[in-house]
């Protein structure tokens, strides 16, 4: 924050206490989901708690031929957003949106990163103290958003499709089990982050 910016997989992201400083977690799902989509020629992507919009822009980047669309219920986020998306000279569509609330259309692929904290959970003063809370915790044992979108979800995917969350590092279980429920024939895949820790689950409609 005292900087402005931070380098997220090479690309400069303005960042203020509107939004989370992206992690070096957050660069390994952006690449993990890039090699998902590698048969998907012109994929549409949707972004939901784009928070700074790292994550819809290096994908765009990564991705020209693709269709980004990005979602925040932050006015504040979507507006530093936006800024990085000129700054990165990337074309995004942007939407106040509650999750799929304000959505229509379907796409190959949905990416989040969503605020999993449990409330009761201990997290380092340093960011507690400095990043937006609305963008860290989440009700039901932090579990909300995950429920959320994948219940909703499948009047959003193609059949053909993938699902990509960064999780908690001990909340795999859970949401593969909420996964399975919604989607019962998909390969579910859980992948660890460089330190060996239990971060994305992926989901793969064939």
């Amino acid at each position: 924050y005292i900087v402005g910016d931070v380098n997220f997989y090479g690309n400069t992201i303005k960042v203020n206490r509107n939004v989370l400083i992206p992690r070096r977690e957050t660069e390994e799902l952006v690449e993990k989901t890039i090699s998902y989509l590698k048969d998907f020629p012109n994929p549409k992507i949707i972004d939901i708690g784009t928070g700074s919009g790292c994550i819809a822009i290096t994908l765009k980047k990564q991705i020209p031929s693709s269709i980004v669309d990005a979602v925040d219920i932050s006015t504040k986020a979507l507006e530093v957003a936006k800024e990085n998306a000129i700054l990165n000279n990337v074309s995004i569509n942007y939407y106040i949106s509650d999750v799929f609330s304000n959505i229509d259309g379907t796409y190959d692929c949905i990416i989040s990163n969503p605020p999993y904290i449990r409330y009761d959970e201990e997290i380092m003063d340093i960011v507690k103290n400095n990043e937006p809370h609305i963008a860290l915790y989440a009700e039901d044992n932090g579990l909300y958003f995950y429920k959320r979108i994948i219940s909703e979800a499948s009047k959003y995917i193609n059949q053909k499709s993938v699902i990509a969350f960064e999780i908690g590092e001990e909340q795999r279980n859970d949401i593969i089990k909420i996964a399975k429920e919604y989607f019962p024939k998909a390969r579910i895949i859980s992948e660890k982050d460089l330190q060996h820790l239990d971060r994305f689950v992926f989901i793969i409609n064939e």
